[in-house]
Protein backbone atom coordinates (compact mmCIF):
# COMPACT_ATOMS: atom_id res chain seq x y z
CA UNK A 1 0.00 0.00 0.00
CA UNK A 2 2.94 2.28 0.55
CA UNK A 3 3.35 2.55 -3.23
CA UNK A 4 0.11 4.43 -3.57
CA UNK A 5 -0.01 8.33 -3.58
CA UNK A 6 -0.77 10.53 -0.88
CA UNK A 7 -4.01 12.57 -2.02
CA UNK A 8 -3.98 16.35 -0.64
CA UNK A 9 -7.64 17.73 -0.78
CA UNK A 10 -7.28 21.36 -1.76
CA UNK A 11 -4.45 23.48 -3.59
CA UNK A 12 -4.29 26.63 -1.70
CA UNK A 13 -1.47 27.77 0.62
CA UNK A 14 -1.44 24.96 2.94
CA UNK A 15 -2.64 21.95 0.41
CA UNK A 16 0.60 22.76 -1.71
CA UNK A 17 3.07 23.17 1.29
CA UNK A 18 1.64 20.16 2.11
CA UNK A 19 2.33 18.64 -1.75
CA UNK A 20 6.32 20.62 -1.25
CA UNK A 21 7.30 18.69 1.82
CA UNK A 22 5.70 15.46 0.01
CA UNK A 23 8.00 16.03 -2.65
CA UNK A 24 10.64 17.03 -0.91
CA UNK A 25 10.45 13.57 1.55
CA UNK A 26 10.14 11.24 -2.37
CA UNK A 27 6.68 10.13 -1.38
CA UNK A 28 3.83 10.17 -4.45
CA UNK A 29 1.04 12.61 -3.98
CA UNK A 30 -2.07 13.77 -5.86
CA UNK A 31 -3.49 16.75 -5.10
CA UNK A 32 -7.30 17.45 -5.85
CA UNK A 33 -8.63 21.44 -6.47
CA UNK A 34 -12.33 22.17 -6.91
CA UNK A 35 -11.68 25.12 -8.63
CA UNK A 36 -10.39 26.11 -11.76
CA UNK A 37 -7.06 26.70 -11.01
CA UNK A 38 -4.80 26.21 -7.16
CA UNK A 39 -5.43 28.96 -5.42
CA UNK A 40 -9.44 29.43 -6.27
CA UNK A 41 -10.95 30.58 -2.89
CA UNK A 42 -8.26 32.85 -1.93
CA UNK A 43 -8.97 34.55 -5.86
CA UNK A 44 -12.49 34.69 -4.44
CA UNK A 45 -11.32 37.88 -2.15
CA UNK A 46 -8.24 38.90 -4.34
CA UNK A 47 -9.43 42.75 -3.81
CA UNK A 48 -8.88 42.23 -0.29
CA UNK A 49 -5.50 42.95 1.22
CA UNK A 50 -3.90 40.89 3.91
CA UNK A 51 -2.69 42.38 7.36
CA UNK A 52 0.86 40.29 7.07
CA UNK A 53 3.83 40.98 4.92
CA UNK A 54 5.13 38.27 2.26
CA UNK A 55 8.10 37.30 4.95
CA UNK A 56 4.94 35.41 6.83
CA UNK A 57 2.76 34.03 3.87
CA UNK A 58 5.69 31.58 2.21
CA UNK A 59 6.12 27.85 3.30
CA UNK A 60 10.08 27.41 3.67
CA UNK A 61 10.29 23.78 2.09
CA UNK A 62 7.69 25.68 -1.33
CA UNK A 63 9.96 28.78 -1.17
CA UNK A 64 13.38 26.26 -1.74
CA UNK A 65 11.56 24.41 -4.80
CA UNK A 66 10.51 28.51 -6.14
CA UNK A 67 13.95 29.79 -5.70
CA UNK A 68 15.79 27.08 -7.30
CA UNK A 69 13.80 27.07 -10.55
CA UNK A 70 14.49 30.97 -10.59
CA UNK A 71 11.70 32.26 -8.46
CA UNK A 72 12.37 35.72 -6.80
CA UNK A 73 10.24 36.43 -3.62
CA UNK A 74 8.41 39.54 -3.07
CA UNK A 75 9.73 42.15 -0.49
CA UNK A 76 9.26 40.44 3.03
CA UNK A 77 7.74 43.95 4.21
CA UNK A 78 5.03 44.17 1.14
CA UNK A 79 1.50 43.20 2.01
CA UNK A 80 -0.30 41.61 -0.28
CA UNK A 81 -3.73 41.31 -1.73
CA UNK A 82 -5.10 38.09 -1.92
CA UNK A 83 -5.00 38.32 -6.24
CA UNK A 84 -1.33 38.71 -5.40
CA UNK A 85 -1.01 36.44 -2.91
CA UNK A 86 -2.39 33.80 -5.65
CA UNK A 87 -0.21 35.20 -8.90
CA UNK A 88 3.06 36.14 -7.27
CA UNK A 89 3.21 32.67 -5.05
CA UNK A 90 0.70 30.35 -5.13
CA UNK A 91 -0.08 29.80 -8.98
CA UNK A 92 3.56 29.52 -9.51
CA UNK A 93 4.18 27.19 -6.97
CA UNK A 94 1.31 24.41 -8.48
CA UNK A 95 3.14 25.40 -11.78
CA UNK A 96 6.23 24.71 -10.79
CA UNK A 97 7.40 20.96 -12.46
CA UNK A 98 7.98 18.90 -9.35
CA UNK A 99 4.14 19.77 -8.76
CA UNK A 100 2.16 20.33 -11.48
CA UNK A 101 1.76 17.23 -12.94
CA UNK A 102 0.01 15.97 -9.65
CA UNK A 103 -1.90 18.48 -9.22
CA UNK A 104 -6.07 17.89 -10.72
CA UNK A 105 -8.14 21.03 -10.59
CA UNK A 106 -12.21 20.96 -11.20
CA UNK A 107 -12.34 18.16 -8.85
CA UNK A 108 -14.40 18.30 -6.07
CA UNK A 109 -13.89 15.21 -3.53
CA UNK A 110 -17.38 13.97 -2.42
CA UNK A 111 -16.18 11.68 -0.11
CA UNK A 112 -13.32 10.10 1.70
CA UNK A 113 -13.65 6.32 2.85
CA UNK A 114 -11.92 3.11 3.08
CA UNK A 115 -11.90 0.35 0.50
CA UNK A 116 -14.73 -2.01 1.11
CA UNK A 117 -15.12 -1.05 4.28
CA UNK A 118 -17.40 1.47 5.84
CA UNK A 119 -17.51 3.52 8.94
CA UNK A 120 -18.56 0.52 11.48
CA UNK A 121 -16.20 -2.09 9.95
CA UNK A 122 -13.01 -2.66 11.87
CA UNK A 123 -11.94 -5.69 10.18
CA UNK A 124 -8.21 -5.19 8.63
CA UNK A 125 -9.30 -1.37 8.61
CA UNK A 126 -5.84 -0.20 8.70
CA UNK A 127 -4.44 -2.43 5.94
CA UNK A 128 -7.15 -0.83 3.72
CA UNK A 129 -6.37 2.01 1.49
CA UNK A 130 -8.35 5.06 1.31
CA UNK A 131 -10.82 5.80 -1.59
CA UNK A 132 -11.44 9.49 -2.21
CA UNK A 133 -14.62 9.86 -4.23
CA UNK A 134 -14.27 12.80 -6.53
CA UNK A 135 -16.46 14.32 -9.23
CA UNK A 136 -15.17 16.71 -11.94
CA UNK A 137 -16.65 20.15 -13.39
CA UNK A 138 -18.44 17.89 -16.27
CA UNK A 139 -20.33 15.50 -13.94
CA UNK A 140 -17.24 12.98 -14.13
CA UNK A 141 -16.96 10.41 -11.33
CA UNK A 142 -13.66 8.51 -10.44
CA UNK A 143 -12.82 6.73 -7.23
CA UNK A 144 -8.78 7.05 -6.50
CA UNK A 145 -7.41 5.21 -3.86
CA UNK A 146 -4.94 6.55 -1.54
CA UNK A 147 -2.01 5.35 1.51
CA UNK A 148 -3.49 8.70 3.36
CA UNK A 149 -5.51 11.64 3.08
CA UNK A 150 -4.17 15.11 4.02
CA UNK A 151 -7.34 17.50 4.13
CA UNK A 152 -6.70 20.76 3.33
CA UNK A 153 -9.72 22.10 1.66
CA UNK A 154 -10.20 25.24 4.39
CA UNK A 155 -13.72 26.58 5.16
CA UNK A 156 -14.39 29.69 2.68
CA UNK A 157 -17.40 27.37 0.83
CA UNK A 158 -18.68 27.01 3.69
CA UNK A 159 -20.03 30.52 5.37
CA UNK A 160 -21.72 30.54 8.62
CA UNK A 161 -25.35 31.14 8.64
CA UNK A 162 -27.35 34.76 9.16
CA UNK A 163 -29.33 33.07 11.88
CA UNK A 164 -27.89 33.95 15.22
CA UNK A 165 -28.38 30.50 16.50
CA UNK A 166 -25.88 28.59 14.17
CA UNK A 167 -28.64 27.63 11.52
CA UNK A 168 -30.63 29.53 9.26
CA UNK A 169 -33.38 31.79 9.91
CA UNK A 170 -36.24 31.13 9.27
CA UNK A 171 -36.78 32.66 5.75
CA UNK A 172 -33.11 33.06 5.47
CA UNK A 173 -33.00 30.65 2.54
CA UNK A 174 -36.44 31.84 0.83
CA UNK A 175 -33.94 35.29 0.72
CA UNK A 176 -30.80 33.69 -0.58
CA UNK A 177 -31.00 36.03 -3.87
CA UNK A 178 -31.11 39.01 -1.54
CA UNK A 179 -28.13 38.04 0.90
CA UNK A 180 -24.12 38.12 -0.16
CA UNK A 181 -22.55 35.78 2.44
CA UNK A 182 -18.70 36.66 1.15
CA UNK A 183 -16.66 39.84 0.80
CA UNK A 184 -18.09 41.58 -1.96
CA UNK A 185 -16.33 43.27 -4.21
CA UNK A 186 -17.64 46.83 -3.78
CA UNK A 187 -15.79 48.63 -6.22
CA UNK A 188 -15.29 46.43 -8.94
CA UNK A 189 -17.39 43.05 -10.03
CA UNK A 190 -20.26 43.21 -7.36
CA UNK A 191 -20.49 47.23 -7.50
CA UNK A 192 -23.81 47.68 -9.62
CA UNK A 193 -25.56 45.47 -6.73
CA UNK A 194 -24.51 47.89 -4.59
CA UNK A 195 -24.82 51.50 -6.00
CA UNK A 196 -27.39 53.03 -4.39
CA UNK A 197 -28.91 50.42 -2.42
CA UNK A 198 -30.55 49.66 1.12
CA UNK A 199 -27.49 48.02 2.56
CA UNK A 200 -27.10 45.67 5.90
CA UNK A 201 -24.48 44.47 6.49
CA UNK A 202 -24.51 41.68 9.32
CA UNK A 203 -21.27 40.80 11.68
CA UNK A 204 -18.49 42.45 13.59
CA UNK A 205 -15.25 41.21 12.11
CA UNK A 206 -12.93 42.51 9.92
CA UNK A 207 -14.88 40.97 7.07
CA UNK A 208 -17.64 43.27 8.05
CA UNK A 209 -15.17 45.99 8.64
CA UNK A 210 -13.97 45.84 4.72
CA UNK A 211 -17.38 46.09 3.61
CA UNK A 212 -18.36 48.99 5.42
CA UNK A 213 -15.44 50.86 4.64
CA UNK A 214 -15.65 49.98 0.97
CA UNK A 215 -19.55 50.91 0.69
CA UNK A 216 -18.42 54.44 2.67
CA UNK A 217 -15.84 55.07 -0.10
CA UNK A 218 -18.13 55.45 -3.04
CA UNK A 219 -18.88 58.14 -4.50
CA UNK A 220 -21.38 60.42 -2.62
CA UNK A 221 -23.83 60.31 -5.46
CA UNK A 222 -23.69 56.05 -5.29
CA UNK A 223 -23.59 55.68 -1.79
CA UNK A 224 -25.81 52.97 -0.51
CA UNK A 225 -27.74 53.93 2.44
CA UNK A 226 -25.83 50.61 4.90
CA UNK A 227 -27.09 49.49 8.51
CA UNK A 228 -24.32 47.57 10.02
CA UNK A 229 -26.15 44.80 12.53
CA UNK A 230 -23.91 43.32 15.23
CA UNK A 231 -24.30 40.79 18.03
CA UNK A 232 -22.40 42.78 20.92
CA UNK A 233 -24.61 45.20 23.09
CA UNK A 234 -21.92 47.77 22.03
CA UNK A 235 -19.20 48.37 20.18
CA UNK A 236 -16.55 49.44 22.63
CA UNK A 237 -14.23 46.32 22.08
CA UNK A 238 -14.66 45.78 18.62
CA UNK A 239 -12.47 48.02 16.58
CA UNK A 240 -9.44 46.55 18.39
CA UNK A 241 -5.67 47.72 19.44
CA UNK A 242 -5.86 50.71 17.00
CA UNK A 243 -3.15 53.13 16.65
CA UNK A 244 -1.24 51.18 19.78
CA UNK A 245 -2.05 47.63 17.35
CA UNK A 246 1.88 46.48 16.43
CA UNK A 247 0.36 45.49 13.01
CA UNK A 248 -0.47 48.81 11.66
CA UNK A 249 -2.50 47.77 8.91
CA UNK A 250 -4.84 45.71 11.39
CA UNK A 251 -4.84 49.09 13.49
CA UNK A 252 -5.73 51.55 10.66
CA UNK A 253 -8.54 49.28 9.86
CA UNK A 254 -9.93 49.23 13.50
CA UNK A 255 -9.59 53.20 13.76
CA UNK A 256 -10.96 53.79 10.33
CA UNK A 257 -14.29 52.01 11.22
CA UNK A 258 -14.41 53.32 14.74
CA UNK A 259 -14.27 56.85 12.44
CA UNK A 260 -17.16 55.58 10.27
CA UNK A 261 -19.26 54.07 12.73
CA UNK A 262 -18.88 57.90 15.06
CA UNK A 263 -19.24 59.67 11.72
CA UNK A 264 -23.40 59.51 11.61
CA UNK A 265 -23.00 58.25 8.29
CA UNK A 266 -23.39 54.85 9.24
CA UNK A 267 -26.75 53.34 11.02
CA UNK A 268 -25.79 51.04 13.63
CA UNK A 269 -28.06 48.34 15.49
CA UNK A 270 -25.79 47.01 18.61
CA UNK A 271 -27.57 43.77 20.23
CA UNK A 272 -29.26 42.20 17.03
CA UNK A 273 -29.09 38.48 16.72
CA UNK A 274 -31.35 37.77 13.53
CA UNK A 275 -33.60 35.39 13.97
CA UNK A 276 -36.15 36.11 10.85
CA UNK A 277 -36.02 37.20 6.79
CA UNK A 278 -38.98 38.55 5.54
CA UNK A 279 -39.25 39.01 2.42
CA UNK A 280 -40.87 42.71 1.55
CA UNK A 281 -41.71 43.76 -2.22
CA UNK A 282 -38.33 43.64 -3.63
CA UNK A 283 -36.60 43.76 -0.27
CA UNK A 284 -36.28 41.78 3.10
CA UNK A 285 -36.74 42.83 6.70
CA UNK A 286 -34.76 41.28 9.49
CA UNK A 287 -36.09 40.58 12.91
CA UNK A 288 -33.49 40.28 15.83
CA UNK A 289 -34.35 37.38 18.66
CA UNK A 290 -35.48 40.54 20.62
CA UNK A 291 -38.19 41.53 18.26
CA UNK A 292 -36.79 44.64 16.88
CA UNK A 293 -37.11 44.69 12.86
CA UNK A 294 -34.75 46.34 10.21
CA UNK A 295 -36.57 49.12 7.67
CA UNK A 296 -36.98 46.79 4.07
CA UNK A 297 -33.08 45.94 2.79
CA UNK A 298 -32.26 45.39 -0.96
CA UNK A 299 -29.30 43.12 0.03
CA UNK A 300 -27.62 42.00 3.21
CA UNK A 301 -23.95 41.10 3.43
CA UNK A 302 -23.42 38.52 5.77
CA UNK A 303 -19.69 38.37 7.19
CA UNK A 304 -20.19 36.22 10.19
CA UNK A 305 -17.26 33.80 10.06
CA UNK A 306 -17.14 30.23 8.33
CA UNK A 307 -17.01 26.60 9.15
CA UNK A 308 -15.65 23.27 8.35
CA UNK A 309 -17.57 21.12 5.69
CA UNK A 310 -17.49 17.79 7.68
CA UNK A 311 -19.59 15.80 4.86
CA UNK A 312 -16.51 14.49 3.05
CA UNK A 313 -15.75 12.64 6.18
CA UNK A 314 -19.08 10.81 6.90
CA UNK A 315 -17.32 7.22 6.17
CA UNK A 316 -13.48 8.47 8.13
CA UNK A 317 -13.58 7.74 12.00
CA UNK A 318 -12.80 11.26 12.90
CA UNK A 319 -12.73 12.56 16.52
CA UNK A 320 -13.64 15.90 16.31
CA UNK A 321 -14.57 18.36 19.72
CA UNK A 322 -18.19 18.87 20.05
CA UNK A 323 -18.05 22.48 20.32
CA UNK A 324 -14.85 23.72 18.31
CA UNK A 325 -15.24 20.46 15.32
CA UNK A 326 -11.19 20.68 15.77
CA UNK A 327 -9.30 17.64 16.46
CA UNK A 328 -9.84 16.82 19.76
CA UNK A 329 -6.39 17.58 20.98
CA UNK A 330 -6.25 20.37 19.36
CA UNK A 331 -9.52 21.85 20.43
CA UNK A 332 -8.37 23.16 23.90
CA UNK A 333 -5.05 24.90 22.54
CA UNK A 334 -7.02 26.85 20.20
CA UNK A 335 -11.02 27.19 21.46
CA UNK A 336 -12.01 30.88 21.78
CA UNK A 337 -14.04 30.05 24.56
CA UNK A 338 -11.01 29.82 26.88
CA UNK A 339 -7.88 30.41 24.99
CA UNK A 340 -6.20 34.17 24.86
CA UNK A 341 -3.96 35.53 23.12
CA UNK A 342 -0.50 34.09 22.10
CA UNK A 343 -0.91 31.13 23.78
CA UNK A 344 -1.79 28.41 20.98
CA UNK A 345 1.48 26.19 21.05
CA UNK A 346 3.21 24.73 17.97
CA UNK A 347 1.75 21.13 17.28
CA UNK A 348 2.03 18.76 14.92
CA UNK A 349 0.79 15.18 13.54
CA UNK A 350 0.17 13.93 17.20
CA UNK A 351 -2.89 16.90 18.34
CA UNK A 352 -4.35 16.42 14.24
CA UNK A 353 -3.85 12.97 14.57
CA UNK A 354 -7.66 10.95 13.97
CA UNK A 355 -8.42 7.44 15.18
CA UNK A 356 -8.15 6.59 11.26
CA UNK A 357 -4.90 6.24 10.88
CA UNK A 358 -2.71 8.36 8.17
CA UNK A 359 -5.90 10.39 7.97
CA UNK A 360 -5.12 14.04 8.43
CA UNK A 361 -7.15 18.10 8.72
CA UNK A 362 -4.60 20.89 7.99
CA UNK A 363 -5.09 24.22 7.90
CA UNK A 364 -7.86 26.44 8.15
CA UNK A 365 -10.44 23.44 8.60
CA UNK A 366 -8.36 22.05 11.09
CA UNK A 367 -9.26 25.09 13.42
CA UNK A 368 -12.52 24.06 12.98
CA UNK A 369 -14.85 26.88 14.11
CA UNK A 370 -12.12 28.40 15.76
CA UNK A 371 -11.02 32.22 14.21
CA UNK A 372 -7.35 31.91 15.34
CA UNK A 373 -5.49 30.11 12.50
CA UNK A 374 -2.43 31.08 11.22
CA UNK A 375 -0.31 30.61 7.55
CA UNK A 376 2.92 29.61 9.44
CA UNK A 377 0.51 27.37 11.82
CA UNK A 378 -0.64 25.27 9.11
CA UNK A 379 2.90 25.33 7.23
CA UNK A 380 4.43 23.71 10.33
CA UNK A 381 1.67 20.77 10.61
CA UNK A 382 2.30 19.69 7.41
CA UNK A 383 5.83 19.58 8.03
CA UNK A 384 5.13 17.80 10.69
CA UNK A 385 2.36 15.11 9.18
CA UNK A 386 4.68 14.51 6.29
CA UNK A 387 7.42 13.70 8.43
CA UNK A 388 4.96 11.37 10.12
CA UNK A 389 3.72 9.91 6.95
CA UNK A 390 7.71 9.18 6.06
CA UNK A 391 7.89 7.74 8.88
CA UNK A 392 10.13 9.82 10.31
CA UNK A 393 8.71 10.61 13.90
CA UNK A 394 11.45 12.09 16.04
CA UNK A 395 10.93 14.83 13.43
CA UNK A 396 7.72 14.70 13.16
CA UNK A 397 7.51 15.33 17.22
CA UNK A 398 9.58 18.36 16.82
CA UNK A 399 7.23 20.70 16.12
CA UNK A 400 8.88 23.87 15.95
CA UNK A 401 7.14 27.22 15.22
CA UNK A 402 8.65 30.66 15.90
CA UNK A 403 5.92 33.78 15.75
CA UNK A 404 6.80 37.04 15.29
CA UNK A 405 5.66 39.15 18.57
CA UNK A 406 2.69 41.53 17.41
CA UNK A 407 -0.82 42.75 17.87
CA UNK A 408 -2.29 44.67 20.83
CA UNK A 409 -5.60 43.70 22.89
CA UNK A 410 -7.78 45.46 24.83
CA UNK A 411 -7.77 46.19 28.29
CA UNK A 412 -9.47 43.88 29.61
CA UNK A 413 -9.05 40.39 28.60
CA UNK A 414 -9.95 38.59 32.62
CA UNK A 415 -13.08 39.73 32.02
CA UNK A 416 -13.79 38.74 28.74
CA UNK A 417 -16.17 35.43 29.24
CA UNK A 418 -14.89 34.50 26.43
CA UNK A 419 -11.24 34.48 26.38
CA UNK A 420 -11.11 35.97 23.10
CA UNK A 421 -7.80 36.00 20.73
CA UNK A 422 -6.54 38.47 19.38
CA UNK A 423 -4.68 36.98 16.68
CA UNK A 424 -6.96 36.25 13.69
CA UNK A 425 -9.94 38.48 12.64
CA UNK A 426 -12.30 39.08 14.95
CA UNK A 427 -15.84 37.32 14.14
CA UNK A 428 -19.49 38.09 14.59
CA UNK A 429 -19.33 35.77 17.79
CA UNK A 430 -15.72 36.29 19.12
CA UNK A 431 -14.63 40.40 18.78
CA UNK A 432 -11.08 41.73 18.84
CA UNK A 433 -9.40 41.84 22.26
CA UNK A 434 -5.92 41.79 22.99
CA UNK A 435 -2.96 41.15 25.96
CA UNK A 436 0.69 40.63 25.41
CA UNK A 437 0.12 38.39 21.83
CA UNK A 438 3.04 36.58 20.09
CA UNK A 439 0.62 35.56 16.94
CA UNK A 440 0.88 37.30 13.64
CA UNK A 441 -2.78 37.80 11.99
CA UNK A 442 -3.25 36.46 8.55
CA UNK A 443 -6.20 38.36 8.21
CA UNK A 444 -7.60 40.96 5.78
CA UNK A 445 -6.27 44.71 5.11
CA UNK A 446 -8.84 47.33 3.95
CA UNK A 447 -6.91 50.34 4.62
CA UNK A 448 -4.34 49.46 2.23
CA UNK A 449 -6.46 47.80 -0.60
Amino acid sequence: MNDLPVIVVGAGPVGLAAAAHLHNEGLPFIVLEAGEHAGWSVSEWGHVRLFSPWKYLVDDTARALLEDHGWVAPPGDDIPTGAELVHQYVRPLADHPALATSIRTGTRVRTVTRSGADKLSSNSRDQRPFEVHVETTDGHEEVLTARAVIDASGTYENPNPLGASGTPAPGERAAADRLFYRIPDVRGRDRERFVRARVGVVGSGHSAFNTLLDLADLPEGERPHVTWFIRSETTGRIFGGEDADALSERGALGRRMRELAESGHLEVKPGFRAHRVAMEGDGVRLQSVGGDTSAPLDVVVVVTGFRPDLSILREVRAELDPTVEAPSALAPLIDPNIHSCGTVPPHGYRELSHPETDFYVVGMKSYGRAPTFLLLTGYEQVRSVVKALSGDLEAAANVQLVLPETGVCGTDVASDAAGQSCCAPASESYPSCSTEPQLVSIGLDRSRS
